[in-house]
């Protein structure tokens, strides 16, 4: 347990912005991350898009961004992008209903509790980011990837082509559903995102064995998020794709 603190203080301590990095990407990243859960708020409520895009519209926006400046600029950027998001999230949780911006992430079906499912996912991210870096650090942008891209493509696919619906885990009273079509395409987008990350980011050439550890790798992610508590996948989507790539490239 020590071991677990010192290195989540040490964490904190070599990634904490500078003053110099808060004044010169702190506001550029907190009109970014207010631009894109505008746009999110935008489509749904000028194009009538159902909550289930809006908010992963948002979603996959921030995550691509995280894994973007991770891959660019090293983690301390993402640890000031991940402040500012919260600050934007934070308030978007005060102004509450009818807002523009809590609207983009409120889900109706979530109701009487849209903005617990607000919070659970923000720490379930949260705690995700910084677990899967602290103990697996590069390999943290396959969780980015696969929570970012093959989770958030799977609520819209599920929403629109879900016909075949399964009850997942949940702590509280909402009934929470999730469709096989939409487990299917988290496989298919993990195993594409995962396929690039190796090829692009690790640069080890593509071979039999190394394409069939990415499709266990994506089936195991794939049966994770089917059974992960409803408002949690976020913690789990971004922690098990980082632990298995490490097994992986260690092992």
């Amino acid at each position: 347990m020590t071991f677990f603190f010192e290195k989540l203080i040490q964490f904190f301590v070599a990634n904490l912005p500078t003053i110099d990095e808060l004044f010169r990407f702190g506001i550029p990243f907190l009109l970014i991350a207010t631009a894109a859960l505008h746009f999110s708020g935008f489509l749904k409520k000028r194009y009538g898009w159902k909550t289930g895009y809006s908010r992963k519209s948002f979603h996959f926006i921030i995550f691509f961004l995280a894994a973007t400046l991770h891959h660019f600029y090293g983690l301390r950027m993402v640890c000031l992008f991940g402040l500012m998001t919260s600050a934007v999230l934070l308030f978007a949780i005060l102004r509450g209903d009818g807002n523009i911006f809590f609207e983009a992430l409120a889900r109706e079906k979530d109701e009487p509790h849209r903005t617990y499912f607000i919070i659970i996912p923000y720490m379930a991210t949260l705690i995700g980011g910084v677990l899967s870096n602290v103990f697996f650090e590069d390999m943290a942008i396959a969780g980015y990837l696969v929570a970012g891209m093959a989770d958030a493509i799977a609520e819209p696919v599920g929403t629109r082509f879900g016909k075949h619906r399964y009850r997942v885990p949940g702590w509280n009273a909402v009934g929470a559903y999730r469709s096989y079509e939409g487990s299917l395409s988290v496989f298919l987008v993990s195993f594409a995102v995962l396929i690039a990350f190796v090829s692009l980011k690790i640069m080890i050439p593509l071979s039999p064995p190394i394409i069939f550890s990415m499709f266990i790798i994506s089936l195991i992610c794939t049966l994770a998020e089917a059974v992960s508590p409803h408002g949690w996948d976020n913690l789990i989507m971004q922690l098990l794709p980082a632990a298995l790539m490490s097994v992986f490239l260690n092992g």
